[in-house]
């Protein structure tokens, strides 16, 4: 069975098949959020999985009022694939 994506300690993450996929971010400001590591090990990969976890922090930012700093490249990769999110991109 399937985790839901759980949110603590700085990071959104989810185990799947006994396994931990995760993303990392810092909170810089009152108005600032930094993802800077998503992270799914190799035999989950290309499920979008990493996709489902950036998806609920981007939506943990749009609830927060942050703009967000996509340091992740994965974060960056999905914000450039759905521009409804580029607005939130601190520039």
């Amino acid at each position: 069975m399937e985790s839901s994506i759980i949110h603590g300690k700085n990071r959104f993450y989810k185990t799947v098949e006994g396994l931990n996929c995760e993303l990392e971010y810092m909170i810089c400001d009152n108005n600032t959020i930094n993802f800077f590591h998503t992270y799914v090990p190799e035999p989950l990969r290309g499920r979008g999985i990493a996709r489902e976890i950036i998806r609920e922090g981007i939506d943990y930012a749009i609830e927060n009022n942050y703009r967000i700093i996509p340091t992740c490249s994965a974060v960056r990769k999905f914000m450039d694939r759905n521009p409804e999110y580029r607005e939130l991109i601190m520039k």
